[in-house]
């Protein structure tokens, strides 16, 4: 049986792999002031950034759903990974070399899954890239020749060779230490009357990796006249390849897709290739399924820009029928699309790599840059079926095209386009206003297949129930509590004076109440307990999961400025704390005086008279100090 991971290699992999750097694999992040920053949460659909990521303290918050944690959590959600998994993949990509607690090098431990089919893969990769190199590779060699890529190219991409043999890479990934079970379950083998084989077998073969880079699945095309299986083949849905969610060659676009605001999507492998060549290198493609929500989600946390979203989406598409349908198909996914969408097709009706080899680079670009809107494209694709020269024709192009204009949901843009369809059919504006305005969205296109409906008519899935949190402007005394927390989670050297002064009395809400009895259980903030290992002091003695989830919110949740003295900044607010509540003491003080005004109790009268009197005095001086001046 494995061992488990010592406890100091865990936390040296937390301490090196620094959580900024992780992020932005998967999310496009900017600058949120206060030393944090935010992006588009991976984790669900929205439209403006709530998902924060604070480097110093090594944490991720999203105030959208409530998820958050540290870089191992972070790991384990979105590439859906064990925590052991998660470890191990961070310590590979930061060069430490994990101990396990019951003995046993590291290349005997018993993996997780996840990592056992990730390794299977990026070995198999390397085996197809070597056999590429063989005399029986020939034929796919010239097949990349004639495309115009050279073994350079091939290597760049690392597109391999997989052998007619029926075993090879069986046989190779045996001696490796892999079962044919986790290689059928990877993918990488079928199952036949006979046994396992091979899944690809004479094939041409092109790693797909995640935005990490790692190999989860391969696409093949078929080079030999006797092969009777499809031109494409793509490993299956596995536990770590989701055709739905990758997008072949992100992992070489990402950088430049968020430093352009551009992605290019194209059709194939090697319009891929092409593209990136021209100097497209943001250019992706689907892999063996068309373009749906999953995708848009993928690009708009790599486009994401401040609060909007202003890059550029372009769609290219051959110029056939098939091509203009597949153009349409992606005019109903773009209005989950906060960007600008545009279609660039070629007249001729070449795929990028086509017209690589006959115009040149130079063409490529020029495809892209004569790009159309997308609802432009839609609009003249409808008008194209029509003969606009006689009355009828226009008529019943103004009857296809109208519904188009209605699904625009952009209230600014809608009507431009019905002035733009007014022209396109030389008919009065007013009679196209009235055929938009009766002419609403059908419910479902005709022209989607039964598979692809799901993907486009999914209805949003609805925000998952929060808790309510400590409201930020329900009030001063809300707002106090509320940063006065954040101060002790965040900068607690600069608390460490003055908060054990704080009772539980001090906090009103119940939540704030709640976080300030986990602090003081953590053992009160000092200067010699800081960043995530603080943190993870107080989220160990919260008293439920409803406590953490808010602790790690107030965690992240940036405070107002770095040039603010931290030390003034936290003292102020504390010594407001105490003076709002001194003066919930002071009017429970004079309410007691009211009851004992009596010669009978004129001894207690007194007392807390000269009780008021001193908490008077203090909250004077507790006034001074929460303006920030020296008592």
């Amino acid at each position: 049986m494995a061992g488990r991971i010592r406890d100091e290699d865990i936390a040296l992999v937390r301490e090196r792999a620094r959580i900024d750097d992780v992020v932005r694999e998967y999310v496009t992040l900017k600058s949120a002031g206060g030393g944090s920053l935010k992006g588009l949460c991976p984790f669900h659909d929205e439209r403006s950034p709530s998902f924060h990521v604070t480097p110093s303290r090594g944490m991720w918050y999203c105030f959208g759903c409530g998820e958050g944690g540290d870089v191992l959590s972070f790991l384990q959600k979105i590439d859906h990974l064990s925590f052991a998994e998660s470890v191990e993949k961070l310590a590979n990509k930061t060069g430490i070399e994990l101990r396990y607690v019951e003995g046993g090098a590291a290349v005997n431990r018993q993996q997780g899954q996840r990592t056992r089919l990730v390794e299977a893969h990026k070995i198999a990769a390397g085996w197809y890239q070597e056999q590429l190199a063989t005399p029986e590779a020939e034929i796919a060699r010239a097949f990349l020749q004639q495309r115009g890529f050279d073994a350079d190219v091939a290597r760049t991409f690392g597109v391999g060779f997989a052998p007619k043999s029926w075993d090879a890479l069986t046989n190779t990934l045996r001696k490796r230490g892999f079962s044919d079970a986790e290689l059928l379950t990877g993918g990488l083998l079928s199952q036949g009357n006979r046994g396992v084989y091979d899944r690809f077998r004479g094939r041409l073969v092109w790693p797909i990796r995640e935005l990490s880079g790692d190999v989860v699945g391969f696409g093949a095309r078929k080079l030999l006249d006797d092969d009777d299986g499809p031109k494409y083949l793509n490993t299956p849905e596995t536990p770590i390849y989701k055709k739905s969610q990758v997008l072949y060659g992100l992992d070489l676009a990402r950088k430049d897709i968020s430093k352009q605001q551009q992605a290019v999507i194209v059709e194939g492998y090697t319009d891929v290739m092409a593209c990136h060549l021209a100097g497209i290198t943001t250019a992706v493609a689907t892999c063996g399924t068309a373009f749906g929500s999953e995708h848009i989600r993928i690009l708009r946390r790599l486009l994401m820009d401040d609060d909007q979203m202003r890059g550029q989406v372009i769609f290219t598409f051959d110029g056939d029928a098939a091509g203009q349908k597949a153009a349409l198909r992606a005019f109903d996914e773009d209005q989950r699309f906060v960007t600008s969408t545009f279609v660039a097709v070629e007249p001729s009706g070449m795929d990028p790599c086509d017209l690589r080899l006959a115009k040149g680079d130079e063409a490529v670009r020029a495809l892209v840059e004569r790009r159309v809107p997308l609802f432009e494209f839609a609009i003249k694709s409808a008008l194209t079926a029509h003969d606009l020269e006689t009355a009828e024709g226009r008529v019943a192009a103004l009857h296809e095209a109208a519904p188009i204009v209605a699904r625009i949901k952009d209230p600014a843009l809608r009507p431009e386009y019905t002035r733009r369809l007014a022209g396109f059919l030389g008919m009065e504006v007013g009679a196209v206003q009235a055929a938009v305005a009766t002419r609403p969205a059908p419910a479902k296109r005709p022209s989607f297949t039964a598979q692809e409906a799901p993907a486009v008519q999914r209805e949003p899935e609805p925000e998952p129930e929060r808790d309510e949190p400590i409201p930020a402007n329900d009030g001063p005394a809300f707002t106090i509590e509320r940063e006065a927390l954040k101060c002790a989670l965040q900068m607690p050297g600069a608390v460490e004076q003055r908060y054990p002064a704080l009772e539980d009395s001090a906090f009103t809400h119940p939540r704030a109440r709640a976080v300030h009895r986990a602090i003081t259980a953590a053992g009160m903030p000092t200067a010699q307990l800081d960043g995530l290992v603080w943190v993870d002091a107080v989220l160990a003695v919260a008293a439920d999961d409803q406590v953490r989830r808010l602790i790690r919110e107030l965690a992240v949740d940036p405070l107002p400025s770095e040039s603010v003295d931290d030390e003034r900044y936290a003292t102020s607010l504390i010594a407001r704390l105490l003076e709002l509540d001194a003066a919930r003491r002071i009017l429970e003080l004079r309410g007691r005086l009211q009851r004992t005004d009596s010669p009978e109790q004129a001894a207690l009268h007194q007392q807390l008279f000269a009780e008021l009197m001193a908490l008077e005095d203090y909250k004077k001086s507790l006034h001074t100090e929460a303006l920030g001046e020296r008592p």
